[in-house]
């Protein structure tokens, strides 16, 4: 392959793999989720169990936060239960102390993360949680491929670095036959 169309083609393919926003795709995932299961919020908590420490990564609700969610995360305990969690977190919506209905699931993901994802703001039951539950597993797939795909990006880029550079093209004349003396043409 010419080197220039090499050039391009490494250009195009990078440009294709590397379209993927992470940031905007956990919150399409979160979004999403909320959607699924009838929510207002909806968010990921990134979890370190052997510290017992979590913090939440993403945040979905509506504008104002009227149910004050992110407060209620940092506030309420939540965050260190789903640290010491191994599976899903049920917690009944109770308006009288401020308990907003919350349901948590783990997210499989192949990568050291430990990540939750959850959904508040109404009381869930069991369907809920089977159904957070299977967009839990759709979700890690879809962050690990970004993940992957970002590998990749990164990869390619390194490949670029090393194709040859682009050479200049020098126009070749034919090279002009050379006759034994003695022959016609002279």
């Amino acid at each position: 392959m010419p080197d220039e169309r090499a050039h391009v083609a490494m250009r195009e393919l990078i440009t294709s793999i590397s379209c993927l926003d992470r940031a905007r795709l956990t919150d399409r995932l979160a979004r999403t989720a909320a959607t699924v299961v009838r929510a207002v919020y909806a968010g990921f908590v990134r979890c370190d169990p052997l510290r017992e420490e979590a913090h939440a990564v993403h945040t979905h609700g509506p504008p104002g936060d009227p149910l004050r969610m992110r407060a209620w995360l940092a506030e309420s305990g939540v965050l260190k239960e789903l640290a010491a969690a191994g599976g899903p977190v049920w917690l009944a919506r109770d308006a009288s102390v401020g308990a907003p209905g919350f349901l948590a699931t783990p997210v499989p993901l192949a990568a050291r993360d430990h990540v939750f994802l959850w959904a508040a703001g109404r009381a869930f039951d069991a369907a809920d949680e089977h159904l957070l539950g299977r967009f839990a597993t759709a979700a890690g797939r879809a962050l690990e491929a970004a993940g992957d795909l970002e590998a990749a990006s990164r990869l390619l880029r390194g490949v670029q670095a090393f194709t040859p550079p682009r050479r200049a093209r020098v126009p070749v004349r034919p090279q002009q036959r050379i006759r034994p003396p003695g022959t016609a043409g002279e």
